[in-house]
């Protein structure tokens, strides 16, 4: 019969423990497990920063390609139309009515000296004056006849030198090609690879950075954690000890204010608790608005059941301080070189330029072949000089400004410098304090362990107090916190000291 029970009992106890498993398993079902890992990739990917930071690459290094551009020849084609209400002359007026009236005025002319020399020849007894008339009238008439000829020939000379400009017709295609801009391409597009240096170091600092927060983040909610067992177990260990006392109390060997004592700590532990709970949810919170997850998001860390420190600052204590890697250094180094390059830049602007250009010319009315209404054209070939002669010293004093703006971004460099120097061995000082610290925490529990194991027992013998017990528990607890602290003072010291020698991945 025993052995009956005995079966039964087993079975039963399997069974309670199944249906526990698949209670856990269905309500994690919905849960979402992530590693640290996990967070830096969900971080780096809905960061808007860092999607800001790719977005300006992409504008520099479109930028950088239109610097390239520069150095190869460009073609442009302009084409135009132009009316205007009067037609550009070549003659005067006074030409044109001259030209109008051509045969007139030869006629007129030609009429009156003829009249002259008959009537001279009639005087000298040349002539008859019957001869005379006969010949005048005959003057007459083909002096009608030139009259109307030249008339006509003015007339069109006047209408050939029309030039029917009212509406104008031109086009043009030009290529252009640099010789020598003083140098001004060369340092456009050193600038434009500079900044395509900086934006690379800026977007190296965005991840860095992001990866600092949600790292601190993450062991925050880790250490949280951390603190929720401690009060989960400390009030265990505090309700086992009220239990105790009122026991002792119902057996007349305790006195009610150690059940009141007792029960004010409880209360005091279970505030601990629920501190501890909501410092969680909070954390986890904040570490899902870090990872681009809503805010409710039901997550579980990989990381939350770990009790053991995460070692792995050994590869980096070293008696060097290279921060050499730190993206800040490298963007204030490209800052030192844009400066120089925007400094050349500033003096082509006041050299010799020199450049090759050819084209094609055609416009209506063209004047190749006096004005006609045709589209003809033209090709040309040539070079093009600017020499800059005086401009009262102006471009003097922007390389003196672009120079001093240089000089300011060195001694930015250097003091920076001096700064990160001093960063990195404080942050390595901070990393052999913060084990040192662990170390002496995991003494400290052993102490606080073997203390409370001899409260606990004095109590239950009868040779120490309530009051005895509770400092115990409290010294206890003390050590634990403080090894939680320590834990991830540790922790937060080697990512900082990573982050100020630049290596951070």
């Amino acid at each position: 019969m025993q052995y009956l029970c005995r079966q039964i009992t087993t079975k039963m106890r399997r069974l309670l423990t199944t249906s526990m498993l698949l209670t856990v398993v269905m309500s994690m079902s919905g849960q979402r497990v992530l590693s640290l890992d996990d967070c830096r990739q969900l971080a780096l990917a809905n960061n808007k920063q860092m999607t800001i930071t790719e977005v300006k690459q992409q504008k520099a290094d479109a930028t950088r390609k239109v610097a390239r551009t520069k150095y190869l020849p460009s073609i442009d084609a302009i084409a135009a139309y132009e009316w205007t209400s009067r037609e550009m002359s070549i003659l005067s007026d006074d030409q044109k009515d001259a030209l109008s009236n051509l045969g007139t005025n030869i006629g007129g002319r030609m009429g009156g000296a003829v009249g002259d020399v008959l009537a001279k020849m009639v005087q000298d007894g040349l002539l008859s004056p019957q001869a005379a008339a006969a010949i005048g009238q005959r003057a007459g008439e083909i002096g009608s006849v030139i009259q109307q000829v030249g008339n006509q020939l003015g007339s069109g000379i006047r209408d050939a030198f029309r030039t029917d400009t009212r509406n104008l017709f031109a086009g043009t295609v030009m290529l252009k090609q640099p010789l020598y801009m003083g140098g001004a391409i060369t340092a456009a597009n050193r600038l434009a690879d500079l900044n395509v240096k900086l934006l690379d170091s800026e977007g190296e600092l965005k991840r860095q950075n992001t990866l600092y927060s949600v790292d601190e983040a993450y062991w925050l909610v880790v250490t949280l954690r951390q603190k929720q067992r401690l009060a989960d177990n400390f009030l265990n260990l505090v309700k086992q000890l009220s239990g105790d006392v009122h026991k002792m109390i119902s057996e007349g060997v305790a006195t009610r204010s150690d059940g009141l004592k007792v029960d004010v700590r409880v209360n005091e532990a279970e505030i601990k608790q629920l501190q501890a709970r909501d410092g969680v949810t909070l954390s986890k919170m904040l570490l899902c608005q870090l990872c681009g997850l809503p805010l409710d998001s039901d997550i579980t860390l990989s990381d939350e059941q770990r009790t053991d420190v995460y070692v792995g600052a050994s590869d980096i204590l070293s008696d060097s301080l290279n921060y050499s890697a730190r993206p800040e250094l490298h963007m204030l180094h490209t800052a030192i070189e844009m400066n120089e390059a925007n400094e050349a830049l500033t003096k082509a602007a006041y050299r010799p330029q020199l450049a090759l250009t050819a084209g094609y010319l055609i416009s209506n009315p063209s004047v190749f072949n006096g004005f006609e209404r045709k589209f003809k054209g033209v090709f040309n070939v040539g070079v093009m000089a600017r020499i800059p002669i005086w401009s009262w010293r102006e471009g003097h004093y922007k390389a003196t400004a672009a120079k001093a703006a240089t000089t300011i971004a060195q001694l930015e460099y250097d003091e920076v410098n001096e700064k990160m120097e001093l960063q990195t061995a404080q942050s390595r000082f901070k990393l052999n304090e913060s084990r040192k610290k662990y170390e002496m925490a995991l003494k400290n529990i052993q102490s606080a362990e073997e203390n409370l194991r001899c409260a606990t027992l004095g109590f239950r013998e009868g040779v120490m107090t309530t009051t005895d017990v509770m400092a115990a528990q409290t010294a206890w607890e003390m050590a634990q916190s403080e090894k939680i602290d320590a834990e991830a003072d540790l922790r937060m010291s080697e990512i900082n000291l990573r982050k100020s020698l630049g290596i951070l991945r």
